[in-house]
C-alpha cells in the first residue's frame, strides 16, 4: 500500500496512512530527509533548534528545555517519541498537542513535497513525523524548538535538521543489533549527530563514551560542554544553578517527574538552557526556570494511576532496557517503595537476558507477564517468563494482567515497554 496524500481527508485516514508505513521499519540514513526538507524549504530552520541525543532520560531532558524556553516567553516546539496513547502527543506547541486538521495539512504538505521522489523517496514512520514537526513548528511560527531523537545519531531523521545545539543525555547499550554491537559502537553512531564546527552538551558519561564524544567533538571542531560547568540541580534542596551566562541560583525548584535520574535530566536541560540563553540574549528568570523544572511532566515515567474499582495503585514507567531499569530501582530506593506485584515484558529486540534479573528484583511478589497483541515486536510472554523465573505467570494480555492485580493491596509496578504502557492505560477494563 502506497497512498498518496490525496488518499485522506480528515485524522482517522491520516492515522491509516501511517500504520501503512511500518511503524517498526527501520531504514536509517539522512538522503530522504534532507531531500524532504529541501522540497519544504526548510534546509534552514527559521526558529533555534536543539537535538537530544541519548539513550535513557530524552524525552524529559527534552521537556524540561521546553518548558523552560516558553516560560521566557518564547513560542516553543517540542517533538517526542515515542507516543504514549495518540500520535499527537509527539508534535505539541507550548506543551499542547495541535488540532488534527493541522495535522492533515502537515502530512499533505509534507507528502506532496516529496511525491516526486517516487518508493525510493518514501518516508519512513519516523522521518515523516520529524519533517512534520519541523514543518508545523515553522507554521505555528515557534521561535524555538526541541527535537528528541530517535534511536541513534549519525542517522537519525532528526540529525538532518539544521540544529543550534545538541544535548547527550546518558548514553548505554541499547539498540545494539542496529547501532552497535559495542558501546563504543554506539557512542560514535550518537556522536554522529554533532554539528561540525557547533555546540554541543553532555551529561554524565561512562569514561569509554567521554572518550568518544571527545574525540569526535575534536575531529569535527565542536565545543563540548560537560553540563556540570554550565549547571545543576539539587534534589535535597530543591534548588537549581546556573553557572553561565552568570552565576544564577534557582530556589523552590520541586521536580513532578520523580526519581533521582530526573534531577540529572534537570541539570542537562538547565545547562542548555544556559547555551540557548546567551545565544538568544535572554535574561534567565530564576522563578520562570522554578516554574518550569516543577511543572514539567510527560506520562509514563513513575506515573501513579488510580484505576475505578482497582484497589492497588498502578505505577507506570518506560524503563526499557538495562540502563532504565537500573535508574527505575535506584528511584524505587530513594521513593522507599516496594511494589507488591508486577506487570512486565519486553519487545523481541531488547536484551531479555540482561533486563530479566534486574526486572525480576523490583519485586518480592507476583510478575505477570501479558501478550502484547498488535504489536509486531513482541516477545511471547511465554519467553519472559522462562527468563523472569518462577515467580511469573504468563496471562492473555494487558487487560488480564490487570484483572490478576486488582485485587492486590499496596502498589503494583509496570514497566519494560511502552507499548505495554499504553495497552494498560487504555485497557476496557479502565
Amino acid at each position: 500500500m502506497n497512498p498518496s496524500s490525496s488518499d485522506f481527508t480528515d485524522f482517522a485516514g491520516f492515522e491509516a496512512y501511517l500504520d501503512s508505513l511500518g511503524l517498526f521499519h527501520m531504514d536509517l540514513g539522512p538522503g530522504r530527509m534532507r531531500a524532504a526538507l529541501a522540497g519544504l524549504s526548510l534546509t534552514t530552520l527559521p526558529h533555534l533548534a536543539v537535538q537530544v541525543v541519548g539513550t535513557n532520560g530524552k524525552g524529559s531532558t527534552a521537556a524540561f528545555l521546553a518548558a523552560m524556553l516558553a516560560a521566557h516567553g518564547l513560542p516553543t516546539g517540542l517533538y517526542l517519541s515515542p507516543h504514549f496513547v495518540s500520535v499527537r502527543e509527539r508534535i505539541l506547541m507550548a506543551g499542547r498537542p495541535l488540532p488534527e486538521e493541522d495535522w492533515v495539512a502537515a502530512a499533505r504538505t509534507v507528502l506532496e513535497a516529496t511525491a516526486r521522489g517516487g518508493e525510493a523517496g518514501r518516508l519512513t514512520y519516523f522521518e515523516l513525523l520529524t519533517a512534520m514537526a519541523a514543518w508545523l513548528f515553522t507554521d505555528q511560527q515557534a521561535e524555538a524548538a526541541v527535537y528528541e531523537a530517535g534511536l541513534g545519531g549519525a542517522g537519525d531523521a532528526t540529525t538532518a535538521l539544521g540544529r543550534d545545539l545538541v544535548l547527550f543525555t546518558p548514553i548505554g547499550p541499547d539498540h545494539a543489533s542496529i547501532i552497535g554491537p559495542t558501546l563504543a559502537d554506539i557512542a560514535r553512531d550518537k556522536a554522529g549527530a554533532m554539528v561540525p564546527n557547533g555546540v554541543a552538551v553532555t551529561g554524565a558519561q561512562v569514561p569509554e563514551v567521554m572518550d568518544v564524544l571527545r574525540r569526535e567533538a575534536d575531529r569535527l571542531g565542536t565545543r563540548l560542554y560537560e553540563a556540570s560547568t554550565l549547571a545543576g540541580y539539587d534534589a535535597s534542596r530543591r534548588l537549581g544553578r546556573l553557572l553561565r551566562p552568570k552565576a544564577l541560583d534557582i530556589p523552590d525548584a520541586r521536580l513532578r517527574l520523580a526519581g533521582p535520574h530526573q534531577a540529572r535530566n534537570a541539570a542537562l536541560a538547565l545547562a542548555g538552557f544556559s547555551v540557548c540563553a546567551e545565544r538568544l540574549g535572554l535574561a534567565p528568570d530564576p522563578e520562570a526556570l522554578a516554574r518550569a523544572l516543577t511543572e514539567t511532566f510527560i506520562p509514563g515515567r513513575l506515573h501513579l494511576l488510580r484505576l475505578p474499582d482497582m484497589v492497588p495503585e498502578l505505577l507506570l514507567d518506560a524503563a526499557h532496557n538495562v540502563p532504565a531499569l537500573t535508574a527505575l530501582a535506584a528511584a524505587l530506593a530513594a521513593l522507599r517503595l516496594e511494589p507488591a506485584a508486577m506487570i512486565f515484558t519486553c519487545l523481541g529486540d531488547k536484551d531479555l537476558a540482561g533486563m530479566a534479573p534486574l526486572a525480576a528484583g523490583l519485586t518480592t511478589g507476583p510478575i505477570f507477564v501479558p501478550e502484547l497483541p498488535g504489536v509486531s515486536r513482541a516477545r511471547p510472554a511465554a519467553e519472559v517468563v522462562a527468563a523472569l523465573g518462577p515467580g511469573a505467570v504468563a496471562v492473555a494480555d494487558p487487560a488480564a494482567a490487570l484483572a490478576a492485580v486488582r485485587g492486590l493491596s499496596g502498589t503494583v509496578l509496570a514497566c519494560g515497554s511502552m507499548y505495554l504502557l499504553a495497552a494498560l492505560f487504555s485497557a476496557p477494563e479502565n
